[in-house]
């Protein structure tokens, strides 16, 4: 899963940076409005954290200007300013939820799982197709009612492929899922991956289609 995180103050970017990593996410680190406009209209991400007082552009106008184009990526917006009006004029330009500073980090993320569920038409919050389940919450497989511990990057890949069941995703589509900026992508890492995921969950669960990529079946 890749977060673009919206943020100018270098030591809470710094904080909220670290702790999605741990928490298995890819994060590119946007310092100023301008440059969070240039990244969601080249790179696809599963949610935009977004502080509202920013250099070069305000939060306000990066939240008006991503709607007007038409991307549907959900929008968190992370801020200081706790003024009703305020909390209600990011909700309406489209801000899919508002979360006041200080917070926190457990707080925060489940929060980014809860507006990609919507976004993803998922009312449980645990990813099934009948094969394989997902818990994003403990990031944790289970096959057959048996939990599965997986690696970050393991993690990774599969909640690409959960959220999209039936979706083939080719190689380059699941790097951008799990890599970041300044990250270096290893040769062969989405093989390498998929042949550890398939060694914990059966080599049913991720299904090769040869020359395009790699899918979950869809529910059954």
């Amino acid at each position: 899963m890749r977060v673009l995180l919206v943020e100018d103050d270098r030591m809470i970017g710094e904080e909220v940076e670290v702790a999605l990593k741990d928490a298995s996410y890819a994060v590119d680190w946007a310092r100023d409005g301008q440059m969070a406009l240039a990244s969601i209209e080249t790179q696809l991400y599963d949610v935009v954290l977004l502080d509202l007082g920013l250099p070069k552009k305000d939060g306000f106008d990066v939240l008006l200007n991503v709607r007007a184009a038409g991307h549907a990526v959900p929008v968190v917006v992370i801020t200081a300013r706790d003024a009703v009006e305020e909390r209600i004029r990011g909700l309406d330009g489209g801000a899919d939820d508002y979360v006041l500073k200080p917070f926190e980090m457990s707080e925060l993320l489940a929060r980014m799982r809860a507006v990609m569920r919507r976004r993803g038409g998922q009312a449980s919050p645990v990813l099934t197709n009948g094969i394989v389940s997902l818990d994003p919450a403990t990031r944790e497989a289970s096959i057959d009612g048996h939990a599965i511990r997986l690696s970050s990057r393991e993690f990774s890949l599969l909640h690409a492929l959960m959220i999209r069941p039936g979706a083939i995703l080719s190689r380059t589509e699941l790097e951008d899922r799990i890599y970041g900026w300044n990250e270096e992508v290893e040769s062969n890492a989405v093989e390498f991956i998929i042949y550890s995921l398939r060694k914990k969950l059966g080599s049913e669960a991720i299904r090769n289609v040869r020359g395009v990529g790699w899918m979950v079946s869809k529910q059954r």
